[in-house]
């Protein structure tokens, strides 16, 4: 559902005056309120490299080795 939401929101921007504005117009139809797409949003351009953070992979890699060297 994450995925769908975000491409909703990307593709509909244009159709706002801001993100926030899309994201707020996107949340209801997807059934959930406006936070949640606005950290998938966000969750997205640091995975895309647009926005600086750790990408879901890599937070993925650190929590295996954290994991192994706890074993």
């Amino acid at each position: 559902m994450s995925e769908r939401a975000v491409g909703s929101v990307l593709e509909h921007a244009h159709e706002h005056r801001s993100r926030w504005q899309a994201i707020v117009s996107a949340a209801p139809k997807i059934g959930c309120s406006a936070h949640s797409p606005n950290e998938w949003v966000k969750r997205a351009e640091v995975d895309a490299g647009k926005r600086a953070g750790v990408s879901t992979d890599m937070a993925a890699k650190l929590k295996a080795l954290e994991r192994e060297n706890r074993e």
